[in-house]
C-alpha cells in the first residue's frame, strides 16, 4: 500500500510540473504576439477596410471612411477650413481625432489648389465636375472647390465642340497627350478663367463699345486664354 501511494503522489506530481509548462508555454505565446499587434496598430492598419469606387468607372480603391490611422502618410497636404485642418493624400481626406487621424469626408465648399491623382470627369449641364472617392469637384478661377452631387442630368461625353467657347486664331497642340476629353475640359475652364481675368466673353454680345475697345478686350482675352492652356500643357499658337 506503501509503496502505490508513493507511485500516485508521484504521478500527480508530474501531471502538475506538465500543466505549469504549457501554462507558460501560453504565456510565453502570447507575449510574443502582443508587440506584433501593437506594431500594426502603430503602423494603422489594424481592422484595415477598403472601399473599391466602380462610380462613373473610376475603378479605385481607398481606405473605408472612418478608418482611424496614427500616423499620416509621408506624401500628404495640409488644407485649412473654416479654421480646421484637413490632410490630403492620394485622393484620400483625413482630419485630426486626438492624437490621431481619421479617414473623413471634405465639407462641401472647402477650397483646394489641386485635384486628386486620378479623377473620372463628368458632365452637368455642359459643364466638367471631377469626381474622386464619393468627392466631387468643380473648378474655381485658381483651384478646385468640393460642391454637393450634382442633381442634374450627369454625362460622361463632353459636349460637341461646336458648343465649347471658341478660341479665335488659336492652334492648339497637347503636349502632354491629353485626350479630347481633358482638352474640352481645359479649354472650358481656361475660358472661364480668361472671362474672369479679363471680363470679356467672346460667346456674349460685348454690347455698345467702340470697335478699338473691343479688339483689346479680345486680346487681352486671348491672351489670358494662351497663359492658362500653356500652363495645362499645351503648346498655343
Amino acid at each position: 500500500m506503501t509503496h502505490i501511494h508513493h507511485t500516485n503522489r508521484y504521478l500527480i506530481g508530474l501531471m502538475l510540473v506538465l500543466f505549469s509548462g504549457l501554462m507558460l508555454l501560453g504565456f510565453a505565446q502570447s507575449a510574443q504576439a502582443a508587440p506584433r499587434e501593437d506594431r500594426r496598430v502603430e503602423r494603422g492598419v489594424t481592422r484595415q477596410r477598403e472601399f473599391h469606387d466602380t462610380r462613373y468607372y473610376h475603378n479605385r480603391v481607398y481606405p473605408a471612411r472612418g478608418h482611424v490611422v496614427r500616423v499620416l502618410p509621408r506624401e500628404h497636404r495640409v488644407v485649412v477650413h473654416g479654421g480646421s485642418r484637413f490632410y490630403f493624400s492620394g485622393g484620400v481626406w483625413y482630419r485630426p481625432q486626438g492624437p490621431r487621424f481619421v479617414i473623413a469626408a471634405p465639407p462641401i465648399g472647402l477650397f483646394i489648389p489641386f485635384l486628386p491623382p486620378y479623377y473620372a470627369t463628368i458632365w452637368v449641364g455642359g459643364r466638367p465636375y471631377y469626381y474622386a472617392n464619393e468627392v466631387y469637384y468643380v473648378n474655381r478661377g485658381d483651384g478646385y472647390m468640393v460642391v454637393d452631387p450634382p442633381q442634374e442630368n450627369i454625362s460622361q461625353t463632353p459636349p460637341p465642340a461646336s458648343s465649347l467657347p471658341p478660341v479665335d486664331q488659336l492652334f492648339i497642340y497637347p503636349r502632354q497627350n491629353q485626350s479630347q476629353e481633358q482638352q474640352a475640359a481645359d479649354r472650358y475652364e481656361c475660358h472661364s478663367w480668361a472671362v474672369s481675368q479679363t471680363g470679356f466673353d467672346p460667346t456674349q454680345s460685348p454690347g455698345v463699345i467702340p470697335e478699338e475697345q473691343k479688339g483689346q478686350k479680345r486680346a487681352d482675352y486671348q491672351r489670358a486664354m494662351s497663359a492658362c492652356l500653356d500652363g495645362r500643357g499645351y503648346t498655343v499658337k
